[in-house]
């Protein structure tokens, strides 16, 4: 691929990656005011404190098989078709297990209500399991648009579902069929849009065949999937008649997440078509790397920072006074936040490289790192917790740079040489826009003039600096509107 189409299917992928996530946190936001203001606490903690069942669960039966067979230029119908009878399978083998242990998993969490709540919840294991491979196929030919529209409908008739619901007291049960209409939909149009169909065949052997990687991934995933979501559970067990706590962190983390994962998502979702491409040119590689470290800190700093300024007028001005004690858990996650989208880059590289044995060698160390500081900290309380994750936010970056070095010489020198600009502009900023709108008592004023003081001053300082981002924007710029005037 040459260098020009290289950077033309990076473009076009990254704006339909950016749109569908960017669309699909929008809707989320939209509705998650309206159910915030309408449930309470309790009810999220109720959903919370099986988050970790919930990631674990769609990261294995996901099996590990979607990165190998986006990995592989070719694959038959066959291959397609086994690892597709393979997912269905193990994920209502999965459900029925999960089904029969909702009673311990009630018992674990003190909770009675998570028996019933559970069994009819993981019923989205089976919808998302039948359409994995019509989702694979889009990624490989590049069509985020149609994958896009199939996320943010799915999403919409979802988060209508919900609140229809929850303003008819309906109660915790308006988020659980969010999640099941979500998956059904989801399913259903990919199976309408990719118009593939399984072929009447299986075989080991096949099976077999992607087992080098995604076995390696798949550990790395449930490994990644358990201790991220780990945190709720580990309040709802220890602390009983917690759900009320659970639900102010189970929040607090989702929504800090929320720009953080927008700007991950998108880049990794175009690093699994450009990366391979170049994975053996390694300088080549090294500047790819370099260049979305830049455009991940030109746009994470200023945001995680602002975050941080705003959040309780941000909170009590979007989901009222009773969700104010999350505020505090949400200013100390978005200091692991800016950096968790570096990570996910660093993560892609070592796939791209075919590196399993990397990538499943840091999530081991991180995660007994992780759980030495949750011990040491917990003692703490859950801001005990909350800070153990910021802590191994930035040893994992740490590590992750180490074996970048092994890889393609992309060092920590060279890591904070590109992100550091934009962190102490971004910060510079942050601080003038504290000081303008720190006496203003509108929660809404004071959102709207910390956004604009910090937005204006900070473009303005990058493009004094002249860093390289405010270059690539002003050149995209003029291409279009080259290319504009030409039509």
């Amino acid at each position: 691929m040459t260098e020009h189409s290289l950077k033309h299917k990076t473009t076009i992928s990254l704006f339909w990656s950016f749109i569908d996530k960017f669309g699909q946190q929008v809707i989320n936001l939209i509705s998650g005011i309206i159910l915030m203001r309408t449930l309470a606490p309790s009810e999220y903690g109720l959903i919370g404190a099986l988050t970790v069942f919930i990631a674990f669960s769609s990261i294995l039966i996901d099996s590990g098989f979607t990165r190998s067979l986006l990995n592989r230029r070719s694959i038959s119908d066959d291959e397609y078709s086994t690892v597709f009878y393979f997912n269905l399978g193990f994920s209502v083998l999965l459900y029925l297990i999960l089904f029969a242990l909702a009673p311990s998993i009630s018992e674990i969490f003190h909770e009675p209500r998570i028996k019933n709540i559970s069994r009819v919840l993981f019923i989205s294991f089976i919808f998302n399991g039948t359409a994995i491979i019509q989702q694979t196929l889009l990624i490989k030919k590049a069509d985020f648009k149609g994958i896009s529209k199939i996320n943010l409908a799915s999403l919409l008739i979802a988060a209508t579902v919900a609140i229809t619901m929850a303003l008819n007291g309906k109660g915790v049960w308006s988020l659980i069929m969010q999640t099941l209409v979500y998956s059904f939909f989801r399913s259903l149009l990919l199976w309408i849009y990719s118009k593939w169909k399984p072929v009447k065949s299986f075989s080991i052997k096949l099976l077999r065949s992607f087992s080098g990687l995604s076995n390696k991934l798949l550990l790395t995933s449930l490994i990644n999937a358990v201790f991220n979501n780990i945190y709720p559970s580990i309040i709802a067990f220890f602390y009983p008649n917690s759900m009320n706590s659970v639900g102010y962190y189970s929040q607090a983390n989702k929504y800090q997440n929320i720009p953080f994962s927008i700007i991950s998502d998108s880049f990794r979702t175009v690093s699994t078509l450009i990366l391979p491409e170049i994975k053996h040119e390694t300088d080549r590689l090294r500047n790819v790397i370099s260049k979305m470290i830049k455009s991940v800190a030109f746009l994470t700093f200023p945001i995680g920072f602002w975050m941080i300024l705003s959040a309780e007028p941000a909170f009590e001005f979007l989901f009222k006074d009773k969700w104010l004690p999350a505020v505090p858990y949400f200013k100390v996650l978005c200091i692991a936040g800016i950096i968790s989208p570096f990570i996910h880059i660093m993560n892609e590289l070592f796939i791209s490289r075919e590196k399993a044995n990397y990538f499943l060698g840091v999530e081991i160390i991180r995660r007994i790192i992780l759980v030495l500081l949750i011990a040491l900290l917990f003692r703490y309380g859950i801001m005990g917790l909350a800070t153990s994750w910021v802590i191994y936010t930035y040893i994992t970056i740490i590590i992750s740079l180490i074996l970048s070095k092994r890889l393609i010489n992309y060092t920590i020198y060279l890591f904070l040489k590109d992100i550091l600009p934009y962190a102490l502009i971004a910060l510079i900023s942050t601080f003038i826009a504290y000081h303008i709108s720190n006496k203003i008592e509108s929660n809404l004023l004071f959102l709207l003039v910390s956004v604009a003081v910090i937005t204006i001053t900070y473009l303005s300082l990058c493009r004094i600096f002249k860093l390289e981002m405010v270059k690539e924007i002003k050149n995209w710029f003029n291409s279009n509107s080259n290319k504009e005037n030409q039509l």
